[in-house]
């Protein structure tokens, strides 16, 4: 049971790479037989910034200085790419990390409370927990932790004037990390996704993390969202459908919509955009979107080069949005250029970037894209 096995069309994400074992803990298996895991992350509410490691963006410009949706590729002599490897002395603190099981007595104690390795109680406020799996075919890939969802955390905790006393829809929330951040701000956060195995997965992170929010009066419902299907499921008789009181709150509260890492496949973000579209035009107040994303570089039959065709086709449907005329809506987009602060440990590339997309009635003036200082 404390094997990963790996097949052709398996996806690892190298997120808990970083973490101490003790941090990292097996707990069970899932409905598909997949390892179930429990990692700690510790947010670090009050170090200074030059001490999170903060870092700045700075993506490529055209001439006219507007973000370049062209990433510079490092090739060697012979065209192919060079990947630049971490020198092994870079990271002195780094341990090899192995899976380890959580053992029967701990698993079973009375309340569910365990220690870090620091002695520390791992339900103290600057402890996340989150159960995920770690090696899944590409359908399952929501079931991981992935980069672009302590980005967008990051960002939430870096501005939390912004967010207070908000009503928040998350769209593809995978295990809640995102969702569960979202809450020390906001008043209340529809976390979404489908499938029944993640949303369960989803809610039990909910539940382990409540301690994050005991100071405020906030809530966070798990609640199924297909991005293929037209309308709010309402049956009651389905698990984490929704009532029609909580689809009317939706349109008449919501003032935020975010989205971590949901656009690596392509009929994934057209899917996205179709539901992004679909729910901002029914709100009955303007909203905010805030979506991050990572430029993944990989080699392409069809370009026979290496490109990241995901990203590429996220950006064209940021334009197609941004320059939509329905009579209706008219988008803003803007991508946040300004020095996110890191509160969370995983490690930040520069392939990571947000987004904000500004949902509005129709009016006269053209939409713009800008950078956000």
């Amino acid at each position: 049971m404390d094997k990963i096995i790996f097949r052709m069309d398996t996806v690892l994400s190298d997120v808990h790479l970083l973490l101490p074992n003790a941090r990292h803990l097996m707990t069970r298996l899932n409905a598909d037989g997949q390892p179930v895991f429990v990692s700690r992350f510790r947010i670090l509410w009050d170090v200074e910034e030059k001490e999170l490691g903060c870092s700045g963006f700075s993506p490529e410009r055209t001439e006219d200085g507007r973000p370049s949706g062209a990433t510079e590729v490092p090739l060697d002599d012979d065209g192919d790419l060079d990947v630049v490897r971490r020198p092994r002395d870079a990271s002195p603190d780094r341990e090899r990390v192995c899976p380890t099981i959580l053992n029967q007595a701990l698993g079973d104690s009375a309340d569910g409370c365990e220690e870090d390795e620091d002695g520390e109680d791992a339900t103290h406020r600057d402890v996340i927990r989150i159960e995920h799996t770690m090696a899944t075919p590409l359908e399952d890939v929501g079931k991981q932790i992935w980069r672009g969802a302590f980005l967008l955390a990051d960002f939430i905790l870096s501005r939390p004037a912004e967010f207070e006393g908000a009503t928040v829809l998350e769209l593809g929330a995978g295990t809640g990390l995102t969702s569960v951040v979202m809450a020390t701000q906001a008043k209340m956060v529809y976390c979404t996704d489908v499938g029944q195995d993640l949303l369960s997965m989803c809610e039990r992170n909910v539940t382990l993390n409540q301690h994050l929010t005991e100071a405020k009066v906030s809530e966070v419902r798990v609640r199924q969202l297909d991005w293929t299907g037209d309308d709010f499921c309402t049956d009651a008789e389905k698990p984490f459908s929704w009532t029609e009181e909580e689809v009317a709150e939706l349109h008449n509260e919501t003032s935020v919509i975010m989205a971590a890492d949901v656009c690596y496949d392509d009929d994934l973000t057209d899917a996205f955009f179709r539901t992004l579209y679909r729910i901002s035009s029914n709100l009955r107040n303007p909203s905010t979107v805030y979506v991050s994303i990572e430029k993944r570089l990989n080699f392409t039959l069809r370009e026979m080069d290496v490109a990241c065709e995901a990203y590429n086709h996220f950006r064209h449907c940021l334009d197609e949005l941004c320059d939509m005329d329905d009579g209706k809506m008219e988008y803003r987009v803007e991508q946040v250029l300004s020095p996110i602060p890191q509160f969370l440990q995983y490690e930040r590339v520069e392939q990571l970037e947000v987004w904000k997309i500004t949902a509005n009635q129709k009016i006269t003036h053209k939409c713009l894209t800008a950078s956000v200082s």
